[in-house]
């Protein structure tokens, strides 16, 4: 099935895509304001050892304390043969060589420590003394001599393969890696060469530290476009498209090192809209509805709460001429491809219950849950699931390490006082934009107006140079018009 990735490269974000077949499978956004510092690598000074609760307050030169377990600082290494990722936190497994009992960890000392959580409401950064740096086919694990392989290669031959191919390799003492899904049939000489890069990374990363004083930045992961050349540009997909000349060559050059073969599958689109003329927008809007409608006229409701995600399965339209229990059977495997999908998709965290339609047979309901199982293989985060129970109920945790494309667009909506939510004034001005050049497509003018919510004027303003851009780019003199009459998403162009 052609897969492509498409990436809409602005001066306020950045967005990505990933489509299969017409279907969207991945969305990311970032913003230089809210760009992610998971799998950055701090020089942090400790403020607060708490024992009562196994852990450490670090200071990392942020606004607020990061959060750091104690245990990460005693413990030996366990080898777990797990994924690597861009911030590996359950999944890098890596003890710290500087590791101390609780008793001696004590207020102003440094330690090396990697962000593996983004900062949630009120709590700061979840912070790892286990330092793990991804690459394109391998993760290394400074602090022990282990090779893991992922769990996801399960062809033990090549299990086998892969582990032997580091039997020629002159490794530093206490240094590993873990093999990623993506080093499947590689040869030894890519393998070799890309832990060779990342030796060569952490030795600077190292001489940074050396060099720095507390609390510091010792290495900042790539941003949202190399992270997913690094870790979704593999041989499956068809081609990556991107809408920015300056990107393209960005990308090219990143992907000389390690992804020569794949190179020419690189396109710099030279359209209007990528995402629009995709259809990608449609599929983009739908990630913030409730409801979900399925092929067979089903439908899932998806509520996240504060304390869990609840993800409810409705037979609606679905008229097969079927038995109750083969009724049930048929939507619920259906739903379960498709919540899988949604909760990859919306990226959601934390506790979520699945309500699917009662079932007699325990077949069916063994069933159904291998479909989840299935459906869930390829998410790259860290999930564990505790089956099915009688009432058709399934639970599950998933973990949540950055902020969601909801959290990152929507703001808590001033109309209802939090009931429900609009989208932030960043995203409607550049919305605005947008729409704004869609207007004066065809069209010869000297100004146009611009009508806004003053809450989105106001943040129009406060990047005037962007402003500035844009009426050159355009050609034309905008006037910003504020109206407290119009909703925060509403647009007027004149």
């Amino acid at each position: 099935m052609p897969k492509e990735i498409l990436m809409s490269i602005g001066s306020q974000e950045k967005r990505v895509a990933i489509v299969r077949e017409g279907s969207l499978e991945e969305f990311h956004i970032e913003r230089p304001q809210d760009k992610t510092i998971v799998g950055n690598i701090y020089k942090g000074r400790i403020e607060a050892a708490v024992p009562s609760i196994g852990a450490a307050f670090v200071d990392i030169g942020l606004p607020k304390k990061g959060f750091l377990y104690l245990s990460e600082l005693e413990s030996a290494f366990e080898s777990l043969e797990m994924e690597g990722s861009p911030i590996p936190p359950a999944d890098k497994a890596l003890a710290s060589p500087r590791g101390k009992a609780a008793s001696e960890v004590k207020r102003g000392q440094e330690v090396l420590v990697q962000v593996v959580k983004e900062s949630f409401g009120t709590k700061g950064p979840r912070l790892s003394a286990q330092i793990g740096i991804a690459g394109r086919y391998l993760v290394l694990t400074p602090g022990d001599s282990q090779i893991g392989v992922s769990r996801r290669i399960d062809d033990e031959a090549e299990r086998r393969r892969l582990r032997e191919a580091f039997s020629g390799f002159r490794l530093p003492k206490d240094t590993g890696f873990i093999v990623r899904t993506a080093a499947y049939g590689k040869s030894k000489n890519e393998l070799l060469r890309d832990a060779n890069f990342l030796l060569k990374l952490f030795n600077r990363v190292e001489r940074i530290a050396q060099r720095k004083k507390s609390p510091a930045l010792v290495y900042e992961e790539y941003d949202l476009t190399l992270r997913v050349v690094r870790d979704s540009f593999t041989d499956d997909v068809s081609k990556l498209i991107v809408d920015s000349k300056s990107e393209f060559y960005r990308i090219r050059r990143f992907m000389k090192t390690f992804l020569s073969h794949l190179v020419n599958k690189v396109e710099l689109y030279r359209g209007q809209d990528l995402f629009e003329e995709k259809d990608v927008n449609r599929h983009i809007n739908k990630i913030f509805e409730s409801r979900v409608y399925l092929k067979s006229g089903a439908y899932l409701i998806i509520e996240p709460t504060e304390g869990l995600v609840v993800i409810d399965v409705n037979s609606g339209g679905f008229k097969k001429k079927l038995s109750q229990e083969e009724m049930a059977f048929k939507v619920n495997c259906e739903a379960a491809v498709e919540a899988a999908r949604q909760i990859i998709l919306r990226d959601l965290g934390g506790i979520i219950v699945i309500d699917f339609i009662d079932m007699q047979k325990e077949s069916h309901r063994r069933e159904v849950l291998q479909v989840l199982k299935k459906a869930l293989a390829d998410d790259r985060a860290k999930y564990d699931i505790s089956g099915i129970s009688r009432f058709g109920l399934i639970e599950m945790t998933r973990e949540r390490i950055h902020k969601t494309v909801q959290m990152l667009s929507y703001q808590a909506c001033p109309y209802c006082q939090g009931r429900g939510k609009v989208k932030s004034a960043m995203t409607m001005s550049i919305f605005a934009f947008k729409e704004l050049k869609k207007f004066l497509k065809g069209v010869s003018l000297r100004e146009a107006n611009l009508t806004l919510n003053p809450a989105v004027v106001d943040e129009i303003l406060k990047d005037k140079d962007n402003l500035r851009n844009t009426e050159r780019t355009l050609k034309i003199k905008i006037n910003l018009i504020p109206s407290s009459f119009l909703h925060i998403e509403e647009v007027k162009i004149s």
